[in-house]
């Protein structure tokens, strides 16, 4: 009994010894952190999307906090009623944002694009593109096998069974931009909401001459420059036989999407059609 108690008094006294240590070394080292900081974490999501260009929430907290100005930090997710709040925390300057959604710039759909292969292999973009082209003939097309969908944290993106490609629900997008780092082909863009929701954009990420283009796609743009012919605002540009549109200069008249000839321009509004004058 006697052994018993001797090891257990040790091993008693080595435990105390060990807590007081720990104790002490706690209250040497301790942190005091700004309580500012749990407030404005408390504010956000929560779900780590990265859209600020931070590790997570908190460490977009943290950086609030210890910043002289706000101009550079912003939480997409959030919006600018939740910065305008974190300025009143901080007592910053709060910096209105223009609200951004993800578009895709591809409309290869199961329609329209050339079918050259048939992938068997695990359902994902990123292994996909990496063995090979895919199954389309277009070099940059979308691979439609969801790595955006899977990736999204605020679940705004789905697949269309009939076309093949996700599709993009704006009432749920923040524009964290988590989809456009996810897809192998950047075929992903942040762009301007834009008043209403409207916006227009080229859905088409491929480079090459117009009749190779279109022989990849139906709905490939060609190059043909029709678009900035018609621009009156001087926001389309060509680029390597492929259109891009400038949303800070777009207008929304929608006369590109009226005139492109393989549909290759999209807007989430509908365009009038125009009218022949005799």
């Amino acid at each position: 009994m006697s052994v018993i108690l001797t090891s257990v008094l040790i091993l008693g006294g080595i435990g105390v010894a060990g807590a007081a240590v720990l104790y002490v070394v706690a209250n040497r080292f301790n942190v005091e952190e700004d309580p500012r900081i749990d407030e404005i974490e408390a504010l956000l999501p929560g779900a780590n999307c990265g859209g600020c260009g931070r590790s997570g929430c908190r460490d977009f907290a943290v950086a609030c906090v210890k910043a002289a100005s706000l101009d550079s930090l912003a939480c997409p997710a959030s919006g600018n009623g939740v910065m305008k709040r974190i300025a009143e925390i901080t007592g910053l300057a709060a910096v209105a944002g223009k609200p951004r959604v993800a578009v895709l710039k591809c409309n290869g759909t199961c329609s329209m694009r050339t079918r050259v292969a048939a992938y068997d292999g695990p359902p994902s973009c990123a292994i996909e593109s990496f063995l090979g082209s895919g199954e389309g003939a277009c070099p940059v097309g979308c691979l439609g096998c969801g790595d955006c969908v899977k990736a999204c944290p605020y679940e705004a993106l789905h697949l269309d069974s009939d076309t093949g490609l996700p599709v993009v629900d704006d009432e749920k997008c923040t524009g964290c931009g988590v989809c456009v780092k996810s897809c192998p082909r950047r075929l992903m863009e942040l762009r301007m909401k834009g008043p209403r929701g409207m916006r227009v954009w080229v859905a088409c990420s491929n480079h090459e001459k117009g009749a190779v283009a279109r022989k990849d796609c139906k709905a490939a743009c060609i190059g043909c420059g029709k678009c900035v012919r018609t621009c009156s605002h001087d926001a389309i540009t060509l680029t390597g036989n492929l259109a891009y549109i400038d949303c800070e200069k777009c207008r929304l008249c929608g006369k590109c999407v009226a005139v492109c000839p393989t549909g290759a321009i999209h807007s989430s509004f509908k365009v009038p059609t125009p009218t022949t004058e005799n």
